[in-house]
């Protein structure tokens, strides 16, 4: 399993999963274009990237708008010639709060920040794209046929919408010989996740393992879908949640 030598553009990609996902593609000689909308924490992660010796450009900006979607594919035909995979991974919470008591605001930036930013995404990246490409959308274990967690009902929504988004994509361009996955993970040790310890300890006991997920261990599995070891896995909601959705059965 590699990416040497393939062109990938991470959204979301200044901290949690998309850093690592970052630090880990490039470790494996992938091009790197990184997205995110706080420009200083990109730069650093470009810094890190070229003295270990790889190669990364960033460009920071809203995944809600479609011109920021675009660009960056543009960035990368630019840069490196090319692009051969995307790992759209910017998302947001939002306020955890019961549906009467979440403001129409709330919910549409929850939307628009996990949903319609794959829309864009999606829309620049698939003619973009080299034959034999892929890729891999972010939901969440609560966007699957089992989830459900209070307090997350735009989250959810958008996240369960973003695996029907997928599987839809999927199917319609197969035939380009695309490949379009999503990963879905469980609780994962990142800046949503805060810093309280009773907290975490709770989302943890939610899981099996009794444990949250470091990011590195999201991010193998969105380098396992880009790359050509997943050559025949398309449409696929992958769980990477340590057993939370199976506890949810």
């Amino acid at each position: 399993m590699t990416l040497t030598d393939k062109t990938i553009l991470i959204t979301g990609a200044s901290s949690g999963i998309g850093a690592a996902a970052a630090r880990l593609f490039a470790r494996q000689g992938a091009n790197l274009v990184l997205g995110a909308r706080r420009k200083p924490l990109l730069d650093e992660i470009a810094q890190q990237i070229h003295h270990d010796g790889g190669r990364a450009v960033v460009l920071a900006g809203d995944v809600c708008d479609a011109d920021y979607a675009a660009a960056l594919v543009d960035l990368a035909q630019q840069t490196f010639g090319q692009l051969d995979g995307a790992f759209n991974n910017a998302g947001t919470v939002g306020d955890m709060s019961p549906l009467p008591a979440m403001t129409a605001e709330t919910w549409h930036r929850v939307l628009d920040t996990n949903l319609t930013s794959a829309f864009f995404a999606a829309k620049a990246q698939i003619p973009a794209l080299s034959r034999n490409g892929a890729i891999v959308f972010t939901s969440s274990f609560v966007g699957n046929d089992n989830g459900g967690m209070p307090g997350m009902g735009a989250y959810a929504a958008a996240k369960a919408g973003l695996v029907g988004l997928m599987r839809s994509l999927a199917v319609d361009h197969a035939g380009d010989g695309l490949r379009i996955n999503a990963i879905l993970p469980g609780g994962t040790l990142t800046a949503t996740a805060g810093d309280d310890p009773e907290t975490h300890a709770f989302i943890a006991g939610l899981h099996p393992v009794k444990r949250l997920a470091q990011p590195d261990e999201i991010a193998q599995a969105a380098a396992f879908l880009l790359s050509d070891a997943a050559s025949f896995v398309t449409g696929a909601a992958l769980s990477v949640d340590g057993g939370v959705s199976v506890r949810f059965l």
